[in-house]
Parts: structure tokens; C-alpha cells; sequence
């Protein structure tokens, strides 16, 4: 009897063992990953996916983007609206402000032309 009472003592010691490895195994995971920046196509994508959600515009493709003190700015075009032909679809391009984690921040419209057009040239 002494025997099963030492042998169900040492399951249950065993068991919480395995408990408190698998907690801090746990925790390790988690401040990695907490820790851990966003790649820039997490950043691109994220930033994507928030002004989609907030504008209701879907956006085509980000045309510049740079890494700032505060995070991150980009500029993403979208399609305002559609026409037919397609080249008279009325774009818009938005600079996108984003913190370090890669959150939306804010975001404005710079300027509106038609797809078809070409930018101004510019001096310089």
C-alpha cells in the first residue's frame, strides 16, 4: 500500500513538472513573438489590409514606402472609381503612417488623377 501511495506521489510530482515546463516553455513563446518586429511584408501587408478596412477602397499596390523614427510611412494607391475604359478609372494615392509594430497610425489622400495619366514632369 505504502508502494501505490509513492508511486501516485511521484505521478502527480511528474505531472506538475510537465505543467510548470510547458507554462514557461509558453511564456518564452509568447515575449518572442511579443518582442519579435514585423518583416517588411508583414509591415506592407498589414498596412494594406488596415486602410482597406477603414477607406472601404481596396488597394492596388504601395508605391513607396520608408522606415521613419516613429515606424514606418507609405504611399498606397487605390482605385476611387471605376470607368469604362479602364485607363479612366479615377485613382488616389494615400500616405499611410504606421508605428513599429506595423498599426495604422493615419493615413490621407495626397492626390487623385486618372488611371491613364501620366505624373507631371518635374523639375529638379
Amino acid at each position: 500500500m505504502s508502494n501505490t501511495h509513492s508511486t501516485s506521489q511521484s505521478q502527480n510530482s511528474q505531472k506538475s513538472q510537465k505543467s510548470e515546463n510547458a507554462e514557461q516553455t509558453h511564456d518564452t513563446t509568447r515575449s518572442e513573438t511579443e518582442d519579435r518586429r514585423p518583416t517588411l511584408m508583414e509591415v506592407l501587408r498589414e498596412a494594406r489590409s488596415q486602410l482597406a478596412e477603414l477607406t472601404g477602397l481596396v488597394p492596388e499596390t504601395v508605391s513607396s514606402f520608408e522606415q521613419t523614427e516613429g515606424g514606418w510611412s507609405l504611399e498606397v494607391e487605390v482605385m476611387e472609381l471605376a470607368r469604362v475604359p479602364d485607363t479612366m478609372s479615377l485613382m488616389a494615392s494615400y500616405q499611410v503612417d504606421l508605428d513599429p509594430e506595423g498599426q495604422l497610425t493615419g493615413y490621407r489622400r495626397v492626390r487623385r488623377y486618372e488611371r491613364g495619366r501620366a505624373d507631371a514632369r518635374r523639375g529638379g
